[in-house]
């Protein structure tokens, strides 16, 4: 039964993604909604970017929804830390140190310096992101047009399904 559930579960996503690729969405369109995802995953929103989503997604039709919720997939919390990272290292090398902050003694007078520094790394490396989002799915969009293969039909080929459900007559048994 359980089984079953998953299986109809898969089948569900797979014609949903391959109507999202074929059908209901541009190449454009796709990519659109998978970099405006990139950029609002990688802000630091602290979970509300997901509100977000959901408002986009409700207020326009263009919007490829897979696609959009796919990049919490790529910027998934473990990931996201290394981000904040690097954003505070690229704030930090374009507006300068903390003032009066050092690694060992950080204080609350510290905390809009280092927000700052921040944001801005942020904002900076969520734009390059999205970009550079945007021309690699596009691309992979447009090949698997091209090329006029269904993704679910190569997952379904990778991972067969099949459905046990004790019933004879499917295995091929008509002796009954």
């Amino acid at each position: 039964m359980i089984r079953r559930r998953a299986e109809a579960a898969f089948g569900r996503a797979a014609a949903a993604v391959r109507r999202s690729f074929t059908e209901e969405h541009t190449s454009r369109e796709t990519a659109g909604s998978f970099s405006v995802g990139v950029f609002i995953t990688m802000l630091p929103t602290l979970g509300t970017g997901l509100l977000a989503f959901v408002a986009l997604a409700w207020l326009s039709e263009r919007v490829n929804r897979i696609a959009m919720f796919a990049s919490v997939i790529v910027f998934n919390p473990a990931v996201k830390w290394g981000v904040y990272g690097a954003s505070f290292a690229l704030g930090t090398a374009i507006l300068g140190p903390v003032p009066g902050a050092t690694p060992a003694t950080v204080s609350l007078a510290a905390g809009p310096g280092i927000v700052a520094r921040l944001l801005v790394g942020n904002l900076i490396l969520a734009l390059a992101a999205a970009g550079a989002s945007y021309v690699v799915c596009h691309r992979l969009v447009s090949a698997h047009a091209i090329r006029e293969t269904s993704l679910a039909a190569t997952v379904a080929d990778a991972v067969p399904v099949t459905v046990d459900d004790g019933d004879a007559s499917r295995d091929g048994d008509s002796s009954r």
